[in-house]
């Protein structure tokens, strides 16, 4: 891949030469994945940090979209690039914990099939991204536990020691996991089925999620965010389980007054009659996007992904997890907490809060020196030799100091998409941190 891009830069004769001469500018240059130089060949499966295999300690810059209307002239601006110099360490770093992104996800996607069990998935990713990352304490690791939620499952399930869970066929499966350097935290997600029945499912979620990246910008209302990604989504349709003919011949052959509304019921009729289920994509509408802080995953702002919502403008400088979930279920775009609880988190403005159980302030202890604020699972807390402690846990619950984050979950037979990525708010531009070949 190297090759390739020195052939691009470094192709031709003197004329052409001296025509880069001419128009010699360091902005440009950042875009066109000249970082992506490598001193080394990643192996497969991947045990290189990245920081080895980029020897100059500049790794690559993410998908660069100019902003647009009033907004057009910050891509020339001598002020806001002195800004960006200004910042080059924290791009650096966030753009460091993007790369172990794209290479874990990149790898799992090739050992992803049917019959993997959920707990050994979870575990082999988050293994390598520790690997990667040069896992340091706070400095650097995971940011979040590992999401895989299945079919009507949304967000937050992530399996607790001793699941047997399986990856089926016909399973829907939202893969999200988050990477950290400093805090700076990269949160992606994409959804992953075997069954080409679901393709136009994840389609839906994944135009929804790049429509929110396009019109994401400074000064923008993070409501009109929300109806542009809703109108995207919900245009899509996915036939679950049997052909669907489209009742053409019905607006032909009927004729009265209220032809319209028979042709659409004689439709539904021949659709039941074939076996066929037809669902609408819906946006699940108590699910949202959200602004991103230093070790706080959720920073204040919420991005909707349906019309409404807030008023609220993005600012420059704000880094935004850009996630859309589309349903087929039958609840208008609702999920509800339900089933074994496995993610947590401490508060993230949380003082001192007296407590009177030892085994709870233990487990506090544990938390702070190696989660602080960001979330965790029941699996990290066995991986620390922790035992015995979810009456410790309930208790830190309780008192307000960690927050549980049960799985949410649409209705019990229907399929949720997600595609989600992380965007930065540049002074000059919009950066995708989180852009990869694959999505």
């Amino acid at each position: 891949m190297s090759i390739d891009v020195k052939a691009v830069n470094y192709r031709g004769s003197t004329k052409k030469k001296k025509r880069n001469k001419s128009k010699k500018k360091k902005e440009p240059l950042e875009q066109t994945n000249l970082s992506l130089f490598q001193s080394l060949q990643q192996t497969d499966p991947p045990s290189i940090p990245v920081d080895e295999l980029f020897s100059s300690g500049e790794f690559p810059v993410g998908e660069i979209q100019q902003y647009k209307n009033d907004n057009l002239w910050r891509s020339t601006s001598e002020e806001k690039r002195e800004l960006e110099r200004l910042e080059k360490p924290m791009y650096n770093a966030v753009r460091r914990a993007a790369e172990v992104h794209r290479q874990v996800r990149n790898y799992i996607r090739s050992i992803l099939k049917p019959g993997i069990l959920m707990f050994e998935l979870c575990e082999t990713l988050e293994n390598m991204v520790r690997k990667l990352i040069k896992e340091s304490g706070l400095q650097s690791g995971i940011a979040f536990p590992t999401g895989c939620s299945l079919n009507w499952v949304a967000a937050h399930w992530t399996p607790n020691s001793g699941d047997k869970t399986v990856l089926q066929y016909d399973d829907v499966m939202k893969l999200d996991f988050g990477t950290q350097v400093d805090g700076h935290i990269v949160d992606c997600a994409f959804t992953v089925a075997f069954n080409p029945m679901f393709h136009p499912l994840l389609e839906a979620s994944r135009e929804a999620t790049n429509t929110g990246i396009r019109e994401s910008g400074i000064d923008v209302r993070l409501s009109d965010v929300g109806a542009a990604i809703q109108e995207v989504m919900e245009s899509y349709e996915v036939e679950i389980n049997g052909k669907v003919f489209q009742g053409m011949l019905c607006i032909i052959v009927v004729h009265t007054a209220n032809n319209h509304r028979c042709a659409l019921f004689l439709a539904h009729l021949e659709k039941v009659h074939c076996g066929a289920r037809v669902e609408a994509v819906k946006s699940i509408r108590n699910l949202n996007g959200h602004s991103i802080g230093p070790y706080q995953i959720h920073a204040g702002k919420s991005v909707p992904i349906v019309k409404g919502g807030e008023q609220t403008k993005m600012e420059e400088g704000e880094f935004y997890a850009i996630e859309t979930f589309g349903s087929t279920g039958r609840r208008k775009g609702f999920v509800r907490e339900d089933l074994e609880c496995s993610h947590y988190m401490k508060n993230f403005d949380v003082g001192h809060i007296p407590l009177r159980l030892p085994r709870a302030k233990q487990l506090l202890a544990t938390i702070n020196k190696h989660f602080s604020t960001l979330a965790f699972c029941r699996r990290y807390l066995d991986r620390l030799g922790e035992a015995k402690y979810l009456m410790a846990l309930k208790n830190l619950c309780d008192a307000g100091i960690v927050q549980p984050y049960p799985p949410l979950c649409d209705v019990k037979g229907s399929y949720v998409a997600q595609f989600e990525h992380t965007i930065l708010l540049r002074p000059t531009c919009k950066e995708v941190i989180s852009r990869g070949e694959d999505y």
